[in-house]
């Protein structure tokens, strides 16, 4: 009875194969998920090559520019005397911190249009952590805490 040899070059040929598809899933995907931080005056003067790159940019959020609607907002981020509006579309809601003077981080791409159109968002309060100004009363509960015992 006899016994058929598989070619080993069959084996070679498949292994290299599989690395061949893992290598390049690993690079497309690594250079889709990477975004490039640049400052509201960095973007602005790109030009042409900022629309379409993925981007992040960060800044606070301008007292009275939010607008809300469900998952998505519009907005304006402040980054010293510069400006830029931000339309959100996610598929979470703006999160609990994203109000008025927050440091906010907007992930997305540039349009033409000159909006900056984030699918991602990320804020802190910047207010309710800062410390308080020279000459004013501290913000927040200023109580001195108890312990208080159940019997």
């Amino acid at each position: 009875m006899a016994v058929q040899q598989s070619s080993p070059l069959k084996f070679v040929i498949a292994g290299a194969l599989v690395v061949a598809v893992i290598v390049w899933l690993a690079v497309s995907a690594g250079s889709q998920a990477k975004s490039y931080y640049k400052t509201i005056a960095e973007l602005q003067q790109m030009g042409d090559k900022a629309y379409g790159m993925n981007l992040r940019v960060a800044g606070n959020v301008k007292p009275g520019s939010i607008e809300r609607s469900g998952t998505s907002a519009t907005f304006t981020l402040v980054e010293l005397d510069k400006t830029i509006r931000v339309q959100y579309q996610g598929a979470e809601p703006p999160p609990d911190t994203f109000k008025d003077d927050a440091q906010a981080l907007a992930i997305g791409t540039y349009g033409h249009d000159g909006v900056f159109h984030a699918t991602q968002l990320q804020a802190k309060c910047a207010s309710k952590y800062a410390p308080a100004k020279p000459g004013t009363a501290p913000t927040g509960n200023t109580a001195p805490m108890t312990a208080s015992v159940a019997h």
